[in-house]
């Protein structure tokens, strides 16, 4: 009966572990909206109060809250969308208290964009992101 009850909740727990995203793949779906241009979609990622540090390029700039990172946001996708998205490096790195995702991310369209990414997670949203313009980003330095 032991092993029984211990297989049921071994069952359940691999059950629950691969129908719950996590913030990596919730990094790659963010990255995708990005790519999509679907500002939206962007938007439901980021917890109340998020900063956004976007750094080189046009935008650069610090942008907190929802209708300053939104404003960001729709004037890129205007700017760039559709583009294709290519990850690479992807590592997540968490404990009780949130959870951090770096990436290197190339956003091809009208422009190459590289972008060495940055996402902090607490309570299953992003609270500070870090978008690094790097034109060497994948290549041999």
């Amino acid at each position: 009966m032991r092993i029984l009850k211990l297989a049921a909740a071994t069952a359940f727990t691999l059950v629950s572990l691969t129908t719950l995203a996590g913030p990596a793949d919730d990094a790659k779906a963010h990255f995708q909206a990005i790519g999509g241009g679907e500002v939206n979609k962007i938007m439901t990622a980021y917890g109340d109060d998020a900063v956004f540090q976007w750094v080189g390029g046009p935008l650069d700039g610090a942008y907190k809250g929802g209708e300053a990172i939104r404003g960001v946001w729709t004037k890129f996708a205007k700017a760039n969308s559709p583009l294709t998205v290519a990850v690479d490096k992807l590592a997540e790195s968490g404990n009780p208290s949130g959870a951090t995702v770096t990436a290197d991310v190339t956003f091809t369209g009208k422009n190459t964009i590289k972008v060495r990414y940055v996402l902090t997670y607490r309570g299953g949203k992003v609270v500070n992101e870090v978008w690094q313009i790097d034109p060497k980003l994948g290549s041999s330095y």
